[in-house]
């Protein structure tokens, strides 16, 4: 059935309504991609950060196994950007781009094709109801003609008017005639229009479940390569772990007493 506009305006066919479902469907799949391509450029620039910040020389003249544990840290960061620039340019490829090319433009010219078909058969079913309308009408007005026309035989017995009646009876046979053709060449429509409109919509439905099991398929992409950066960036931490943990104060006091020495001769009493 048509969908009524609260506005008032025209109707929009319910095979319209359809059709704007998977319009919007490929409008949604658009701005995901749209989405995932902002989200992949935040990544690019978290990682061209993390790497300069790995070579700021700040805090690089410490010394001993603290020291040591620092210069790890800051190379963590540039392993750490390694990992987000991985990220970044696998959702582009596995994500963004296949959310983006997913079902071409050829895909609107393939929805114009059901349009038109569908438009056409809905019109000849509109012209067929409108012959039926025609015909019921053409046959009312018989009809009432015969039926006048006997009235007036009742009334007045003439060979005109016997005449008449038969002439009058042969047309509201006719109009009857035309009338039953007329709603036969309209079921014949309608019948093929309603398996033509169940047949399309079945198709579209069957599109429309491509459509999210796709989306689906690729977001999880998304969740797995999340999750394996989430990891990744782990192993880069890892080194820091065990170097912070070898820190050893004492060590590095000894080192720097032995680099920094001014001499070993302990001071004594002065005799007189």
């Amino acid at each position: 059935a048509d969908k009524k506009d609260p506005q008032g305006a025209t109707s929009l066919p319910g095979f319209e309504v359809l059709l704007q479902k998977q319009l919007k469907g490929k409008q949604m799949q658009k701005e995901m991609s749209e989405f995932i391509h902002e989200r992949t450029k935040i990544e690019e620039e978290y990682a061209k950060n993390l790497s300069k910040l790995s070579l700021s020389p700040l805090a690089a003249q410490e010394e001993g196994t603290l020291g040591e544990a620092w210069t790890q840290l800051k190379k963590s960061l540039h392993d750490e950007a390694e990992v987000h620039l991985k990220f970044a340019n696998k959702l582009h490829t596995e994500v963004e781009k296949p959310l983006l090319t997913f079902r071409g433009d050829h895909f609107k010219k393939d929805l114009k094709k059901y349009d038109h078909h569908m438009a056409d058969l809905r019109k000849q079913l509109a012209s067929r109801f409108a012959s039926v309308e025609k015909a019921r009408k053409a046959l009312a007005d018989r009809q009432k003609d015969l039926e006048v026309k006997t009235q007036q035989l009742e009334v007045k017995l003439s060979n005109k008017t016997e005449e008449d009646i038969k002439k009058a009876r042969r047309k509201s046979t006719q109009a009857g005639d035309d009338l039953m053709r007329c709603v036969d060449l309209y079921n014949q429509t309608q019948s093929k229009w309603f398996e033509e409109m169940v047949t399309a919509s079945m198709e579209l439905e069957k599109l429309e479940v491509e459509r999210i099991e796709w989306i689906q398929q690729h977001l999880r992409q998304y969740t797995t390569l999340r999750h394996e950066t989430d990891m990744f960036n782990q192993s880069t931490v890892e080194p820091v772990d065990q170097l912070l943990q070898n820190v050893d104060p004492s060590k590095d006091r000894e080192l720097w007493v032995k680099e920094n020495k001014t001499g070993e001769v302990r001071p004594v009493d002065m005799d007189i």
